[in-house]
């Protein structure tokens, strides 16, 4: 059996990226790691695939965006943010290999191992990712667009959504309200490990209780009729409510249609604050008060970013988590209690 990236990485003494980096030139490896790699390539007859001889040049000229369509998620979600991924890509001279093949492991080594693509945006990304134990075996540099607590020696572009939560939360509260219904990403979000989801309802919780406002709680959906289902559960278990947060782009998407077939209007009625971005709004007429998710910034600046490594700019410096900063844009949705 042919040895592999893993063997050397054992051999020498060291981790799998460290190999992956003496072989692609793309970070600066210590002259004596560098000799006991070469010494341990040379021992066990191992040799690089022509993926990292590709890499070496940049020749594909493509990066691979991997990303999966759940069945039970709200698809425009997602294409939020394969847009500027592609617009930041080809801005650059690069085209984009969209990658949705749900042996997530098998397409990252598929794509990788052979040459297909110069580095990898990864979108849907998960608190433990099973994909990155797969983008550590290759030599092709990869940004994480999301959270990972595995994501170490990747860099991480992400909303602080934790942030965002106490911004809403500190809005409402010094507009006086002190009973507000929480709508969440649908319970499947968690269960498949969407850290987004809990950081935004754990913060709020926690924010709140330091002004002493009720938030209840309630997972929304992504499908009808069960979006609709889950907001008038919710809104009838805290009757007293005088304000809704709305995490769930779904749900948010819904909501004009929902408070009118209610004959509810917001302010008037009920204060009402979303998490959504500009474009997503526009697409959905939606007039409501939100955080800006700013899924151009984050796509733009992670490709940036990739396309430095893929360049082997000698001031990329390290791998980097980073939270953009949230802003609460202002539409006139919520309203001061007497």
């Amino acid at each position: 059996m042919a040895a592999t990236i893993g063997d050397v990485a054992r051999a020498a003494g060291v981790s799998r990226s460290t190999v992956s980096y003496a072989l692609s030139g793309k970070r600066a490896i210590s002259e004596e790691t560098r000799d006991r790699i070469q010494a341990a390539i040379a021992e066990l007859g191992f040799t690089p695939n022509a993926g990292a001889r590709a890499l070496a040049t940049s020749q594909t000229k493509v990066l691979g965006l991997y990303l999966q369509f759940q069945e039970d998620e709200f698809a425009p979600a997602m294409l939020q943010y394969v847009l500027p991924v592609s617009t930041a890509a080809r801005e650059n001279g690069f085209d984009l290999l969209m990658v949705t093949d749900s042996d997530v492991a098998g397409a990252v080594k598929r794509t990788t191992s052979s040459a297909m693509v110069d580095g990898v945006v990864l979108l849907d990304v998960t608190y433990d990712d099973v994909r990155l134990e797969a983008l550590r075996e290759a030599v092709q540099p990869a940004v994480l667009i999301g959270y990972a607590r595995n994501g170490e020696g990747f860099d991480s572009y992400d909303l602080d959504f934790g942030e965002a939560a106490r911004l809403v939360v500190d809005h409402l509260a010094e507009l006086g309200h002190r009973d507000v219904v929480l709508i969440t990403p649908p319970r499947h979000v968690y269960d498949r490990g969407g850290s987004y989801a809990w950081r935004f309802r754990d913060a709020a919780i926690e924010r709140a209780a330091r002004y002493g406002i009720r938030v209840s709680s309630h997972y929304g959906d992504s499908r009808q009729p069960a979006i609709v289902e889950a907001l008038d559960a919710a809104l009838a278990s805290s009757p007293e409510a005088t304000a809704l947060i709305i995490h769930n782009d779904a749900t948010i998407a819904a909501l004009p249609s929902y408070l009118h077939e209610r004959g509810l209007h917001a302010p008037e009625d009920l204060s009402v604050v979303g998490v959504f971005s500009r474009e997503f709004g526009q697409a959905f007429s939606l007039p409501f008060t939100s955080v800006e998710t700013s899924p151009d910034r984050l796509g733009q600046e992670a490709v940036r970013r990739l396309i430095r490594r893929i360049a082997g700019d000698p001031d990329v410096g390290a791998p980097l988590v980073r939270f953009v900063e949230p802003v609460l844009v202002d539409r006139g949705s919520t309203r001061t209690l007497a």
